[in-house]
């Protein structure tokens, strides 16, 4: 009975001993890691997403300047960006652009959009003086209604009021005096578009702001019964000098973006007599001083075709995308094979690898972590690429900051 377990016990200790001893081979025949250059599976993993069927995957970002350093690769976020860093416009329109960031950082290319979206300023319409509003439209509501219209006026032509006094550099007054007549006809400014004489509702629309080159016109309430008939009684603002003398908006008058934008609907006996005061702030304070619908961004898409998908199959992986990112090519002797025509377009909805584990191996859907497909579409205050220039002159003066915080 003893001889059989020591019999045992030597022959587990020798199988141990073998494994060990393969063990230690197989790392001994390891190639060594080169230095200088990270391998190909944990570059790929800290430059590309890789989107699987179910989910993707390698979507964190490496930000530590030390995390390769055992392989000599040196991954400082500076050096980097100092050396790739470009933009690139792919589209410019009136209101619209598209361009590429390529070489930074997630965290830099979300920074950019919020400062696009919060903190580049514009002028909007904060305070409204309300004479007369009989519409169905309660004063709040159409105060509202006013402020979220997009002013067109260059915003570094001003000042921010800071609790100053409303003059001619830090603010714009409209007026607005519109009535229905009981029978229909329309009582104030008619201008090209607005609607004919005879109708029983009529409608108000951005086009009806009047820009006041001179201030406000409405007397102030404490100033009204007891001013000298003989002098200029005192208003909401106190303008030294017209707006439309000074020489930058004698070739560029104020007002709305778009005149067609619908303020309010007046019946019959109705009126709306008002001005509206437009000043200078950031959509950080106030959606309305925000100066792009949107302003997004996506990863660059990358699709490979890792095996050749010919024939039926490649008509069937054409059909499938709903945006149309593979062609047919024809490679003769009556073949046709899929390539890859507009990867560009591609929005990741992985249709093309949902079918089975076949196309996920024939095909791979990636995203380039460093490069960042933007798209500005502004209000119409400003133009998009003076937007763009803006928001880079704020990020640089952030930098600047923290700079001299930290020294």
């Amino acid at each position: 009975m003893s001889s059989s377990n020591e019999n045992t016990t030597s022959s587990s200790g020798s199988e141990q001993s073998d494994s060990g001893n393969d063990t230690l081979d197989f790392i001994e025949k390891l190639s060594d890691v080169p230095m200088g250059k990270l391998p190909p599976h944990i570059d790929f993993q800290r430059t590309r997403v890789d989107c699987k069927a179910d989910a993707p995957i390698h979507t964190d970002t490496f930000q530590y300047s030390g995390a390769y350093a055992s392989m000599g690769v040196d991954n400082s976020l500076l050096d980097s960006f100092s050396s790739n860093f470009r933009v690139e416009v792919i589209r410019l329109e009136k209101d619209e652009m598209e361009f590429d960031m390529i070489g930074i950082d997630p965290a830099i290319a979300n920074a950019f959009r919020r400062i696009l979206i919060a903190e580049v300023p514009t002028m909007a319409i904060e305070r409204v003086l309300i004479a007369n509003n009989t519409s169905v439209i309660q004063d709040e509501v159409l105060s509202h209604r006013l402020g979220l219209i997009p002013i067109k006026a260059d915003p570094r032509l001003f000042e921010f009021t800071e609790n100053n006094a409303a003059n001619e550099k830090n603010t714009i007054v409209f007026g607005l005096k519109v009535r229905c007549e009981k029978q229909g006809k329309r009582k104030g400014p008619k201008r090209e578009g607005q609607e004919q004489d005879g109708q029983t509702r009529i409608t108000v629309k951005s086009k009806d702001l009047v820009w006041l080159p001179n201030g406000s016109n409405f007397a102030l309430e404490s100033e009204g019964s007891s001013s000298n008939s003989s002098s200029k009684p005192k208003t909401y603002t106190s303008f030294t000098c017209s707006q439309d003398s000074l020489p930058e908006f004698s070739t560029n008058p104020v007002g709305p973006t778009d005149g067609d934008i619908t303020i309010a609907r007046l019946g019959p006996g109705q009126e709306i007599e008002l001005e509206a005061l437009a000043v200078k702030g950031i959509g950080k304070t106030h959606a309305k001083w925000s100066p792009v619908a949107p302003a997004w961004y996506r990863m660059l898409p990358e699709v490979i075709i890792l095996k050749d998908i010919e024939d039926e199959l490649a008509e069937k992986l054409v059909a499938t995308c709903p945006v149309k990112v593979f062609d047919i090519e024809d490679i003769g002797n009556g073949k046709k094979r899929a390539t890859v025509a507009r990867p560009r377009k591609c929005t990741l909805c992985r249709e093309c690898i949902r079918e089975g584990k076949g196309w996920e191996d024939s095909l791979s859907l990636r995203r380039v972590k460093d490069h960042f497909i933007f798209t500005i579409e502004s209000t119409g205050v400003l133009p998009p690429e003076v937007l763009f220039t803006e928001a880079v002159k704020i990020l640089q003066d952030k930098c600047e900051r923290a700079i001299t915080d930290l020294c």
